[in-house]
């Protein structure tokens, strides 16, 4: 060598400053599990029962319109072979955990109310949340989506999740793991910061820990698309997750009614620049929602809208967004049976690849030909994860190292 170590000291503190830099930015994926769907509740008609019951209809349909395993290619694509596996853990997660994040919400599945009117929906929501948690019936993540500060409900949003957050300390005496804040529209970083300062202020005035208010934000505009850094920057350490809002994004570019939908070319380009931006940062994607659901309750119109539903659930999980929005009781039968047979399809094969992998000590894993690169199999693992979180299949299925 040429050079002496000592001679490159300052080459080496600066490549170090660059990596931790670097890992501030994106410290990886968070390690708690990651609900497959966010439920949007309007707040005047939540309520502790509102998660059972929607497992509940859920489950009739599904015994009415998909009640032998034959019938789930029909209604869901399932393939043959899986379909009687799929029928069985989708009754019984509809059963046991039919929602697995809640959102209750005051903006546009509210409406605009007068003070009075949503103030007292925020006292009910506080009472309804109490009474879930004493219960054991809150879903394992929940939350509230406020206003957006775009369009003038600046005032209210804070309003609302002052009194939400007050009310709810004084009647638990705390607040229940697993919460999270939607923040929506958002045209500006500058709405993003306030909101994070107005987060600050009111852990300081209640005595939360810092920080410990976390909030998700919807990407819905291309004012959010195209400042999304800035927006990430903003947050402060608070943002735990992006949703893709589709039909206020679609509707700004102005496309016509019959194109707002998830699987519109625009929306590929914003869910790539939010997958761009966001990847390995620890703020988790969500996929938007569609707007079909059942005409009524004959076996057709079910069908037609389980169809279009799981359809786009899967193009959302071929395109990497494991998470996405559901509105309406049939849509969580279509998809956790798009989702369990998304992780059942090729299953054997992903633990075949993993466990070659492991056995070859990391090097030169072959498994059917397939000669897999690290990513690959660390891609592979958290699939396996994912697939035991939502309950497509047990944990004792995978017995893997780690």
């Amino acid at each position: 060598m040429k050079l002496t170590l000592s001679s490159l000291d300052d080459l080496n503190a600066r490549v170090e400053e660059v990596r931790a830099e670097h890992e501030r930015r994106r410290p990886g994926e968070p390690a708690d599990r990651q609900p497959v769907h966010t439920v949007y509740v309007p707040a005047d008609r939540f309520t502790a029962e509102t998660a059972g019951d929607m497992g509940t209809e859920a489950l009739r349909l599904l015994d009415a319109h998909a009640a032998d395993p034959s019938t789930m290619t029909a209604a869901f694509g399932v393939e043959p072979s899986l379909t009687e596996t799929v029928r069985d853990r989708v009754a019984a997660k509809l059963s046991r955990a039919p929602v697995e994040d809640v959102r209750i919400d005051f903006e546009d599945g509210y409406g605009v109310r007068d003070d009075e009117e949503e103030d007292a929906h925020v006292a009910t929501a506080v009472e309804e949340v109490a009474r879930a948690y004493e219960t054991r019936r809150l879903p394992y993540y929940w939350g509230l989506r406020v206003r957006s500060f775009a369009d003038g409900g600046h005032a209210r949003s804070m309003r609302t999740l002052d009194g939400f957050l007050t009310g709810l300390a004084e009647r638990l005496g705390k607040l229940p793991g697993g919460f999270v804040v939607t923040f929506p529209k958002i045209i500006s970083a500058d709405h993003v910061k306030i909101f994070t300062e107005f987060l600050s202020r009111f852990e300081d005035e209640i005595g939360l820990p810092e920080n410990m208010l976390r909030f998700e934000i919807q990407v819905e505009t291309p004012e959010s698309v195209t400042g999304l850094p800035a927006i990430v920057e903003a947050a402060g350490g608070r943002l735990s997750a992006a949703h893709f809002g589709v039909y206020d994004y679609t509707a700004a570019l102005g496309l016509p009614p019959s194109e707002q939908r998830l699987d519109h070319p625009s929306c590929e380009y914003a869910r790539h620049v939010m997958q761009v931006t966001l990847a390995g940062t620890g703020v988790r994607l969500s996929d938007g929602s569609t707007n079909i659901v059942p005409a009524g309750d004959e076996t057709a119109d079910v069908h037609k809208a389980w169809r279009r539903h799981s359809a786009l659930v899967r193009y959302s999980l071929l395109h990497g967004y494991n998470q996405g929005w559901d509105l309406h009781a049939a849509h969580l039968a279509s998809r956790f049976a798009t989702v369990y047979a998304y992780h059942l399809n090729g299953l054997d094969d992903a633990i075949e690849r993993v466990r070659a992998w492991n056995e070859a000590g990391g090097a030169d894993g072959r498994a059917d030909g397939v000669l897999d690169e690290p990513a690959t199999i660390k891609a592979l693992t958290a699939r396996l994860r994912r697939a035991v979180d939502c309950g497509a299949i047990d944990a004792d299925a995978v017995t893997l190292p780690g």
